[in-house]
């Protein structure tokens, strides 16, 4: 009976913290010190009663409910947290922009769609193997976000029209250096995943390894973010050519993850 009252609180929280963050960075970052307080204790709370939907939403007896909405709400859900933890190390809540709304958008949908997925038995490698993959689609997807910040960062300074939202963004280094420090983090983890899926399918899956298209796109995403890592490392990629192929990386890593989840559920069935 309380999970329609938790799923509209949690929404409402999402939303109010993203839309205070957003008159914040509009306003020139005035009275920043109290916003952002007040964005991260909105963002903490809804991060909290987000867990307790999880809890309740995707546990079944005898496993996990793995379909698309919950899982997407889950990926949501750790993506909140590592926003949460990231900006209380370094001022980018700027990141929420784009992070709170897609938690919002998560929650809607996981409640209006829920999963229709059989749970699945869980196992220890199971479950080591799903936190390290939510984790690497998280820390990548915030990678995303930082990606379009700093494409949005660069232009205005380019055009020498910096606006009140280029003023409260961190120097453009500071960008560049979050960005390729959230793709580290993202790549070995996903390389975990990788090696987890393909070489202990047996045990994590219960089945052996198939190519089929979530594993071949996982793998290309792999390769582009390999090849932005070495060209950083190499030649000093960076600016245009870094944004590019982060965003080339993460949708790949997108069709990867919820593209044929999606179409078998919503389209194919």
């Amino acid at each position: 009976m309380l999970t329609p009252l938790i799923n509209v609180a949690t929404a409402a929280l999402y939303m109010s913290a993203g839309g205070m963050l957003l008159r914040r960075l509009l306003s020139g970052g005035d009275e920043a010190g109290a916003s952002r307080t007040a964005v991260l204790g909105l963002s903490a709370a809804a991060v909290i009663l987000h867990a307790v939907l999880l809890v309740s939403t995707m546990t079944a007896e005898g496993g996990l409910s793995l379909g698309f909405t919950s899982t997407a709400s889950l990926v949501a859900w750790a993506i909140a947290v590592i926003f949460l933890l990231v900006t209380l190390l370094r001022p980018v809540e700027v990141l929420g922009v784009i992070v709170l709304p897609i938690a919002t958008l998560a929650v809607i949908l996981a409640w209006v769609w829920p999963a229709a997925e059989l749970a699945k038995a869980p196992s220890m490698l199971l479950n080591v193997h799903l936190v390290i993959s939510v984790l690497a689609y998280s820390f990548l997807t915030l990678a995303m976000a930082q990606a379009l910040l700093l494409a949005l960062q660069e232009r205005r300074l380019r055009e020498h029209h910096p606006g009140r939202l280029i003023r409260v963004l961190p120097p453009l280094q500071t960008m560049e250096q979050l960005l390729f420090q959230l793709i580290t983090v993202g790549f070995l983890l996903l390389t975990l995943t990788l090696v987890s899926g393909v070489f202990f399918a047996d045990e994590v899956f219960g089945k052996p390894l198939v190519f089929n298209h979530k594993t071949v796109l996982s793998i290309t995403a792999w390769f582009i973010f390999a090849v932005l890592l070495l060209g950083r490392r190499q030649f000093g990629w960076r600016g245009r050519k870094a944004i590019n192929w982060t965003l080339g990386g993460f949708a790949v890593l997108l069709l990867a993850y919820f593209g044929t989840k999606f179409i078998l559920e919503f389209l194919v069935s």
